[in-house]
């Protein structure tokens, strides 16, 4: 986690992700740096509009809580539609965990 903290700050602070720059901050920090780590995450940003991943985990969808007094015949359609946005939900965590599972 700390080499995409390394990466966030960077970016936070207007400074370019570079291998040298996110090896300097985990140095800064007292990281014991990898370097093909650094180069792992330094390459998997290179296309990625970090600010635009940002905003869309920011505004990650909440699970809406069940409406408690729902009509008997609605229960099973409301239950269907559920378990729909549940997995929906799930494909999209798991392609923004894609990322985090290469440094992990």
């Amino acid at each position: 986690m700390e080499y995409i903290y390394a990466a966030l700050l960077l970016h936070n602070a207007g400074k370019d992700v570079t291998e040298e720059n996110v090896t300097a901050v985990l140095n800064a920090a007292g990281v014991a740096v990898q370097d093909a780590r650094v180069k792992a995450l330094v390459a998997a940003l290179e296309d990625v509009n970090i600010e635009e991943a940002i905003s869309k985990a920011a505004v990650a969808p909440v699970a809406a809580a069940p409406a408690a007094a729902a009509a008997p015949a609605a229960a099973p359609a409301a239950a269907e539609e559920e378990k729909e946005e549940a997995k929906k939900e799930e494909e999209e965590e798991s392609g923004m965990a894609g990322l985090g599972a290469l440094f992990g």
